[in-house]
Formats: C-alpha cells, sequence, structure tokens
C-alpha cells in the first residue's frame, strides 16, 4: 500500500490505538467460567464503543483449534485450555488485526506447557518485530520466527501466515511466512500483521482444514431468487464492504431467518465459508500478532 496519505496513516495509528485498548481489556477479563460467546460479545461491543467497527469475527480458538473460530449465536462453550484470542477494527476500512494466547487450565502440568508455548509466540514475535523494516525480505522474517521457535524448544506452524493488509481487505495478497520460505519478497511501504503460531515439537507443524466456521465473506458477485435473502445480502454488502463476517452478527439482526438467508446466499455461491483450522496432529497452539505499519523512515507497530 505505498503512498498513503496523512489521513490513512491516521485512521491505521488509530485503529490500532484503539485495539491495543480492548486487548489489554480482554486479558483482564477472560476467564475459565466465561463462555465464548460473552467473550466475543463483550470485546466486540468494546470495539464499537470505542469508535471502530470489527474488522473481522472475535476468533476464540482453543488447544489445537489453531484459528477461524468463533462461537454461534447460542453456544454455550466455555472458555478453557490453551485460549488464542484474536481480534481485529478497521476505521474507514483501515484494519489493525492483534492476537495473544491465554493458559486457562487447572492442571498443574498442562498449564506449564501452556505458558511455555505462550511465551515462545510472543518471543517469536517480539524478534521478528525487531527486524520487520523497509526492504527486509519475507524469508529473514519467517526466518527469525522459525529459529526463535526452535530456540525455546518448539515448532512454528509453516502453513498459517501473516499478511499484508489493504484498505477492506484483511490478506491483500502477501504472505509473511513462519518459516524461512526463501522468498525474496520484501516489505514495502503499508500495513502488515505479523502474527507466529507456535506448537509443541512432537506436532506436525501444519493446521488442516476442520469443520465450518460459521465465518464468511463476500467471494463473487451474485443474487438470490429470494426477496428476504436479498435484504440480507445487500445488508452484508453494504455494511461489511468485503470484510469477513459471521452467522452470529447475521441473526442478531435478522434472526432465525437469516440464518435461513444466509445458507441460500451461500449456496448461490456468492459467499466463501472459512473452515475451522487445527493442528494435524492434535498438539496444543499458541499465537500472538501484531500489526505494522511502513514507512520509509521508520515502521510503526499501531496495536501496541
Amino acid at each position: 500500500m505505498p503512498g498513503l496519505t496523512k489521513k490513512e496513516i491516521e485512521n491505521l495509528k488509530k485503529a490500532g490505538s484503539i485495539l491495543a485498548k480492548v486487548r489489554e481489556e480482554a486479558r483482564q477479563f477472560v476467564k475459565t467460567d466465561l463462555s465464548l460467546l460473552e467473550i466475543a460479545e463483550t470485546i466486540e461491543k468494546k470495539i464499537i464503543e470505542s469508535g471502530a467497527k470489527p474488522a473481522f469475527p472475535v476468533n476464540l480458538s482453543i488447544n489445537e483449534m489453531s484459528a477461524h473460530s468463533t462461537p454461534s449465536y447460542n453456544d454455550e462453550t466455555l472458555a478453557s485450555g490453551l485460549l488464542k484470542v484474536d481480534l481485529g477494527c478497521h476505521i474507514n476500512g483501515f484494519c489493525a488485526d492483534t492476537a495473544f494466547s491465554i493458559d486457562l487450565s487447572s492442571d498443574s502440568e498442562e498449564s506449564k506447557e501452556n505458558k511455555s508455548l505462550i511465551k515462545t509466540a510472543e518471543l517469536s514475535l517480539s524478534q521478528a518485530l525487531k527486524i520487520a523494516k523497509l526492504s527486509v525480505s519475507l524469508s529473514q522474517i519467517g526466518s527469525v520466527i522459525e529459529k526463535t521457535a526452535e530456540s525455546q524448544n518448539a515448532l512454528s506452524i509453516r502453513n498459517l501466515s501473516g499478511h499484508s493488509i489493504e484498505q477492506y481487505e484483511l490478506h491483500s495478497g502477501i504472505t509473511i511466512p513462519n518459516f524461512n520460505n526463501s522468498s525474496q519478497i520484501s516489505l514495502e511501504e503499508g500495513t502488515y500483521a505479523i502474527e507466529p503460531f507456535v506448537t509443541l515439537p512432537s506436532a506436525s507443524g501444519k493446521v488442516r482444514d476442520g469443520g465450518p466456521s460459521g465465518i464468511y465473506k463476500i467471494e463473487s458477485p451474485g443474487n438470490v431468487r429470494d426477496s428476504f435473502a436479498r435484504e440480507v445480502l445487500a445488508f452484508i454488502i453494504e455494511e461489511y464492504q468485503g470484510l469477513p463476517f459471521c452467522s452470529r452478527w447475521i441473526y442478531k439482526k435478522f434472526g432465525a431467518k437469516g440464518l435461513l438467508a444466509l445458507r441460500q446466499i451461500e449456496q448461490a455461491g456468492i459467499l466463501h465459508h472459512y473452515k475451522q483450522l487445527i493442528e494435524s496432529s492434535g498438539k496444543k497452539v499458541a499465537q500472538a500478532e501484531h500489526t505494522i505499519l511502513v514507512l520509509k523512515d521508520e515502521t510503526i507497530v499501531t496495536t501496541l
């Protein structure tokens, strides 16, 4: 995203500042006796009350569930284990994306293991941020993440990655690897999310597709016959502007009838329905993430 205007940079900084505040508030209130639904709804409400909009549904992923997991409107699952909390917001489409992991295990040995993975994810991220600047290659960043994880007796997840971000586009084409993939593509001016995912040394170090997540985005233009489904589609296009959304949000706006309309829209091939992402060997995963704004003379971590 070269040539950002002063106003665009202000929006990116403001979105990052809001998200950093909400993230730290979330660290304080997330507990084992809370439902995932309450956690997600509370975080999303705080984002809106702070003057931004969610850039995607809050992802809450437990243990081997690595990403693309958000509660449904009637979800009763309680927070537990090694929980990843991935949240994003935007101002006029200019996004910030951040994540943290928290140990909610009651077992002392499991808790020790969880805390070690969390520390490794955070260390991998901080080491990557130290070198992330204009003209640094993607493989250099990936190599730092991979080597840091290995130094802590952990593995980085090879088929999950960070990404470039553009207005109303969370994943805009460039992927920032969590291992040395030999890519000579370099960071240019623009916005990027760096997000190490790490797992146990006995794991496969890769994720596989799981079940449907209830998270969607518009994939291709199209229409549906049913008039109410057309109304729901028009709302999705207008409200989310191509950013991801979830069935829970549609239920909140339209009720159960909205879920039927959503199914019709999906069947028409208009939507991409994200799959949950699960560590292939069933091992636990920790995540840490920040958004950076790369400029000619400096790199700003907007979500700190």
